[in-house]
């Protein structure tokens, strides 16, 4: 067996540091915004090269936030690229703002800077570039027409810690980056975080307010918010695990780079590196007419795989009234299939995966 993901080698890996860690926490006594979320939020923040960071709920928390941050409110549009998980459409609805929907490129799978721009109105008020499976949209391209348009940029980093963009970290490549510490994440929290990062003085300062019911001080309130604040715990584990995430990266980074030797000249399509990036690889996603067949003849072999993203956010029943067509999202849908790679997948284990998909495509391999 061969699982697709399996996060108790890393807490065993892990145990001792953590026990501590949290017991810290625990017999502290101060649980809510205290000295570890303080001190991750400095060290997170260094780590993308950005001059402020901020602990918040979830990933889904800080994309919502640091939108209301630049501004989006009711009657703006927000250009969201369709392939991709439904929260950064989600948030923008949630705001009263509408999402416009552009396609992905078809190699990174990111927001394509030529349909983004066909996409722009008088009433655009941001993009959204997803760093989608670790890999950095093109982000010259994108900064560049929101600059021309007077755009806010506002980065979907959610499963994209450490990677690099011509040499610069995702969460420093637009206005204000947003991350998620969901489990799975290659930053994980054992539940529920996010983190929102930023150059600009200003917008950090909103963002503070905005995760604290819109206070500056306690009980002066001057702006509605949210309750939406990383919890103490969950600092204290991500510190720990923050010291180990360069060699996660490189780990993952190996895992991939053994994946593309090895599968090279299968017909699937696999995720080649670009030169002016580093990819973190948060899922290893190959493309495959065949990603059903594919995906059961894994299943049967007890090796574990996942369908990242099923259905493009355009064609989701909850924005179902609209009517684009977008060719190249819906191709993807069709034939994405993420195989195990995470830090603590094991050598002969993704030798199985390998002999697998290799005896699919040639049964007498």
């Amino acid at each position: 067996m061969v699982p697709f993901i399996d996060l108790t080698r890393e807490y065993a890996a892990l145990q001792a540091d953590m026990q501590q860690a949290v017991g810290g926490v625990l017999a502290g006594g101060r649980y809510i915004l205290g000295p570890e979320v303080r001190a991750f939020e400095r060290e997170l923040a260094a780590y993308c090269d950005a001059a402020h960071g901020i602990g918040v709920a979830s990933g889904t928390d800080a994309l919502m936030i640091a939108l209301k941050a630049v501004g989006v409110g009711p009657g703006d549009e927000v250009v969201v690229p369709a392939f991709t998980f439904v929260a950064t459409a989600e948030v923008v609805t949630n705001l009263g703002a509408t999402p416009v929907f552009a396609d992905v490129d078809a190699s990174r799978l990111a927001l394509d800077p030529i349909d983004t721009a066909r996409k722009l109105t008088p009433r655009t008020k941001a993009i959204v570039p997803v760093h989608l499976y670790g890999r950095p949209a093109d982000m010259a391209a994108l900064n560049d027409l929101a600059a021309r348009h007077d755009l806010f940029v506002v980065e979907d980093a959610a499963q994209a810690v450490g990677a690099t963009y011509r040499g610069r970290k995702a969460g420093a490549l637009g206005h204000i980056a947003c991350f998620s510490f969901f489990p799975t994440k290659n930053l994980g929290a054992y539940g529920d975080g996010g983190f929102i990062t930023t150059n600009d003085a200003g917008l950090a300062e909103r963002v503070q307010m905005l995760r604290a019911h819109g206070s500056r001080e306690k009980y002066f309130h001057e702006s509605g918010g949210w309750c939406s604040r990383l919890d103490e715990i969950q600092a204290a584990a991500l510190r720990i695990k923050l010291r180990h995430l360069e060699a996660w990266t490189e780990r993952r980074r190996a895992l991939a780079a053994r994946y593309l030797e090895e599968l090279r000249g299968l017909p699937l399509t696999l995720p080649e590196e670009a030169a002016d990036e580093r990819a973190v690889y948060h899922v290893f996603t190959v493309r495959t007419p065949r990603r059903d067949e594919l995906k059961k003849h894994l299943e049967l072999a007890g090796i574990g795989s996942s369908v990242h993203y099923p259905l493009p956010l355009h064609r989701q029943p909850v924005y179902r009234d609209l009517t684009v067509t977008l060719a190249e999202s819906e191709r993807a849908a069709q034939e994405v299939l993420s195989i195990p790679l995470f830090a603590y997948l094991e050598d002969a284990e993704q030798d199985a995966v390998i002999a697998s998909i290799r005896g699919f495509f040639d049964p007498l391999n």
